[in-house]
């Protein structure tokens, strides 16, 4: 029994803490039965710059957390069954089979893997899960522009905005310190609600003005003008355009990818082993 309590003692150790080794030559600062904790443990506990009194308090607290884990696993090597901590020691070596094998896997998977998804590919997958595409928002593509009201050249603004060619588009963008705020990339699909937090004069009840293809629009509050121009639109249990879920694709497709690697994985590693005659199964 009391070889096995050294052994579960020992195990556990090494995973709650390395602060536990004791060394003639270093200078403990406390002490909990036979298990020391020394000054040169603590060195980098406590941030540079920190006062006296909070690297105190640090420290301190640091040491009644440390004593008292131990402690209670000394009351738990008493008082737990010899079942109960075998159960626990296989645990602990079950835990750390699982975190060396996951952490070898993944850095195979990582050598391995081929995290290109073409643009065929996506088309796929998309077309095949299409349903699971629906959408929970009103999408837009569009631009807009918030300006003081009477602002100067304003019908310049507005003409080469909703003109929008590329030469109005580098005009605009060279004006843009004049705009309390704007954005002028109208090929990304945005949510409606995102729209409604973004431009304060678009509520829930301007929805369906907003909401329609190739529209144009001039709005204003007590303090701004807005111009808006929405090229296309996606309603609420439409289909997502494929631009908008091609990011979420492209992860779902290398998800699977690393699932079926880390299989085939496997059964290569155990091939191999059976190959070189490091793995035999006894009839």
């Amino acid at each position: 029994m009391k070889k096995f309590c050294l052994t579960l003692t020992i195990c556990l150790a090494c995973f709650s803490c390395d602060f536990f080794k004791k060394s003639d030559s270093r200078e403990p600062i406390a002490r909990v039965n036979e298990t020391y904790l020394y000054k040169e443990d603590i060195e980098s506990l406590v941030p540079i710059g920190t006062s006296k009194e909070d690297s105190l308090v640090i420290v301190n607290s640091y040491i009644n957390r440390w004593a008292r884990q131990l402690l209670l696993m000394d009351g738990a090597l008493l008082n737990l069954s010899e079942e109960k901590q075998e159960e626990f020691l296989k645990l602990v070596e079950q835990y750390k089979s699982d975190l060396y094998t996951k952490a070898y896997l993944e850095a195979l998977v990582k050598k391995n893997i081929d995290t290109v998804v073409n643009p065929d590919e996506a088309e796929v997958f998309y077309q095949a899960n299409k349903e699971s595409f629906k959408l929970n928002d009103d999408l837009l593509q569009l631009r807009y522009i918030s300006l003081p009201l009477n602002p100067i050249d304003f019908d310049t603004i507005k003409n080469r905005f909703k003109r929008y060619k590329p030469k109005d588009r580098r005009y605009l963008d060279s004006i843009s310190i004049q705009f309390k705020s704007y954005s002028l990339n109208d090929s990304i699909w945005v949510k409606f609600s995102q729209v409604v937090d973004k431009v304060p004069v678009v509520t829930q009840e301007s929805k369906d003005q907003l909401l329609k293809k190739s529209n144009f629009l001039q709005l204003k509050d007590s303090i701004n003008l807005y111009l808006m121009h929405v090229n296309d639109i996606r309603k609420q249990n439409d289909y997502a355009p494929l631009e908008y879920v091609n990011k979420s694709i492209k992860q779902i497709v290398i998800n699977k990818r690393k699932l079926e690697l880390i299989k085939q994985l496997e059964k290569d590693i155990t091939k191999d082993a059976i190959k070189n005659n490091k793995f035999q199964i006894y009839n």
